[in-house]
């Protein structure tokens, strides 16, 4: 267990880092002091909130909310919402609730259990993958561990030639048909897990065709050089297997009733309309099973770039070879979908000046297991904030602005305890909420720190990181903005890289939908963040929108310097055109084909829900359409994404102008 006591103290260490980082954000955003003298205040609870978090509390949090698997929609989570909950009251805060939400969950069948199989040509199973995981040492008596499965997977047994598809991208599935003639209609494919999110692959292999799709973790994507498998180290072993919702959701929230909160008394589609389901068998295994399924496959040796750290060819298929020409590929899925209650635990402490005007610190609680890293390690961090706060508020501390504490339920399978809040509550938090910081995985690995925020809250991460110190051994006396700077392999640029917010986490909601200022920090492990390239420009409308909302904001950035802040009425003013400056590049007819995708400069890619695009809506229009079917059509639909772009971008600019 060593290594694992490691990983505790650094994500300790580093937590206390992100918490700061976090309630930095609460603290520090248009935290300019009016008549009342909340500077000093501020300044005052800053320190007294550091001193306050204690690294023993937060490694206390991670181990008693990891003692016992606490899957969404089941007893052990009702168990520690409730415990949460408790614990906060206990805390000080002035109110703590239980929010009920009824959603479409997806569970195994316990007593018909999914695996896939190579059958020989009499229908005889040769080989069947693993029903479960290694159990790890220690954790032998812990029952109600779900197996591996992919949440929402439709049922079925398919059967037939087995296609090698690398990650499963929409450029794979063009390089095999185009490339190679490969056709994988009606066949079973198979992915690595890596790249894009995984229900983006599966969208992609029902497209073309696919019957069913195996997921596999790939040693070249998830082991390491030099580092040992657990439970000697921290790389994934090879019985272990990625769990993960497969839904293609585009911010729907619950499938059952997108756009609307599953009350009791709301009106749910039926399982054949929901939104998002995939319509053909998917199932996770480990890289240890994967190799039996790869090992005699036939067909091309595989192209640049789609081989792995397996010890087989990668042979694209379909099927095998040699005397194996005649076996195939069977999955057996047995996965029930129901709908099934779920419990947000939401916690207020009451603004002193500011009622109106919220700030949310919210992360999952919900685990497929044990949760060490996602969530724990941020819901510990948003435990011990509560804590540090309700220890304030019995000195007599009040924030300026109303702060709501969330722990969300059912993440992993959609978002969606965080998506039915933000729907229950939209026409308040577009009123009155200031901003949305994530706390989901705090601590990725031990290397540097990872921010994905909205532009509007650069300027704040890079003063809040100046205040800070580097965790890192030898850096002694460097800020943590001086040590990401020149970890992060930026020192060309002017400052640390800060990310796009994409998806994947509970953000969404609040930023892509709603149009909440929004962010997450994390640490991360050595490796060069993926830059996304920057919007495609095409037309001179939108440099010319573009220009004018440089030129406002510039203004605006002068008239904020000169601000006199003894004026309350002035700093409200300009406190709200900043607030309401993401709510304008919110189109309410959403992105084309992804209604509650509302953000016009900011979306996840409709290729890759992880990843953050700028102009998104332009960047789909554009994607491979050198293959469109009808050209004039589709550079008509890019000229529509431009005009809207720019007709969103001139109408932020007007927010930004004085009254």
């Amino acid at each position: 267990m060593g290594s694992v006591d490691k990983l505790i103290s650094w994500i300790c260490r580093l937590t206390v880092i992100t918490a700061f980082f976090l309630i930095g954000f609460i603290i520090g955003w248009f935290a300019r002091p009016t008549t009342v003298n909340h500077g000093h205040v501020s300044k005052s609870f800053l320190h007294d909130f550091l001193d306050e978090m204690q690294a023993e509390n937060i490694k206390h949090h991670l181990r008693k909310f990891t003692r016992l698997p606490h899957l969404a929609g089941t007893q052990q989570n009702l168990d520690l919402a409730e415990q949460i909950r408790a614990e906060w009251m206990e805390f000080g805060l002035d109110s703590v609730e239980l929010v009920p939400y009824d959603v479409l969950l997806s569970y195994p069948n316990k007593t018909n259990p999914n695996y896939i199989s190579i059958v020989d040509h009499l229908g005889n199973q040769i080989f069947n993958t693993s029903l479960a995981e290694p159990v790890p040492e220690g954790y032998e008596d812990v029952t109600d561990i779900v197996p591996p499965y992919s949440a929402f997977s439709a049922k079925g047994q398919p059967e037939d030639e087995l296609v090698y598809v690398n990650y499963g991208r929409t450029e794979d599935f063009f390089k095999l048909q185009r490339e190679l003639g490969i056709n994988c209609s009606g066949k079973i494919v198979i992915a690595r897990y890596g790249k894009i999110f995984r229900g983006n692959k599966v969208k992609n292999a029902i497209l073309a065709g696919a019957k069913g799709i195996v997921l596999f973790s790939d040693p070249a994507d998830y082991c390491a050089d030099g580092v040992e498998p657990y439970p000697d180290g921290w790389n994934l072993p090879g019985g272990g297997t990625q769990r993960g919702n497969v839904l293609n959701l585009n911010g729907a929230g619950d499938p059952l009733t997108p756009g609307y909160p599953a009350k009791e008394y709301t009106y749910r589609s039926s399982l054949e309309d929901a939104v998002g389901l995939p319509k053909i068998p998917v199932h996770p295994i480990g890289y240890h099973d994967a190799v039996h399924l790869l090992q005699h496959m036939g067909g091309p040796l595989p192209l640049d770039n789609w081989k792995g750290a397996l010890n087989v060819s990668y042979r694209i298929g379909p099927g095998f070879m040699d005397g194996f020409n005649q076996n195939k590929v069977r999955m057996n899925i047995h996965t029930n979908n129901q709908v099934t209650r779920i419990y947000n635990v939401i916690g207020w402490i009451r603004g002193a000046v500011e009622p109106d005007r919220y700030v949310i610190l919210g992360g999952h609680r919900d685990a497929w297991v044990f949760g060490g890293i996602d969530p724990v390690s941020g819901a510990a961090v948003v435990h011990e904030s509560v804590r540090a706060a309700g220890k304030l508020m019995k000195k007599g501390w009040r924030p300026r602005r109303t702060l709501i504490f969330a722990s969300w339920d059912a993440e992993e399978f959609g978002l969606l305890g965080s998506t039915e809040w933000a729907e229950d509550n939209a026409r308040v938090l577009q009123e009155r909420a200031v901003a949305y910081i994530n706390a989901d995985s705090a601590i990725e690995g031990m290397y540097t720190l990872r921010v994905d925020c909205t532009p509007s809250l650069h300027t704040l991460v890079y003063d809040i990181t100046k205040k800070v110190w580097s965790p890192e051994e030898g850096e002694e006396g460097m800020s943590l903005y001086q040590s990401w700077h020149k970890r992060d392999n930026s020192t060309e640029r002017n400052a640390p890289w800060i990310s796009k917010l994409g998806s994947g986490s509970d953000f969404e909601a609040y930023f892509i939908r709603l149009g909440i200022a929004s962010g997450r920090a994390r640490y991360t492990k050595n490796r060069k963040t993926e830059r996304y390239s920057s919007y495609p420009v095409y037309h001179n409308s939108l440099f010319s929108a573009v220009e004018n909302f440089t030129v406002a904001a510039g203004d605006f950035h002068q008239r904020l310097d000169q601000l006199d802040t003894s004026n309350a009425l002035a700093v409200r003013m300009v406190n709200d055109q900043l607030m309401y400056l993401e709510r304008a590049f919110i189109d309410p007819l959403g992105l084309p084909g992804r209604p509650f995708y509302r953000h016009i400069i900011f979306a996840p890619s409709s290729h890759n829900k992880y990843a953050g695009e700028s102009f998104p809506g332009i960047y789909d229009a554009l994607f491979d359409i050198e293959n469109a079917v009808d050209p004039q059509k589709a550079w008509d639909e890019v000229k529509r994404q431009i005009s809207i772009a720019a007709f969103t971008v001139n109408a932020a600019a007007e927010t930004l102008k004085p009254f």
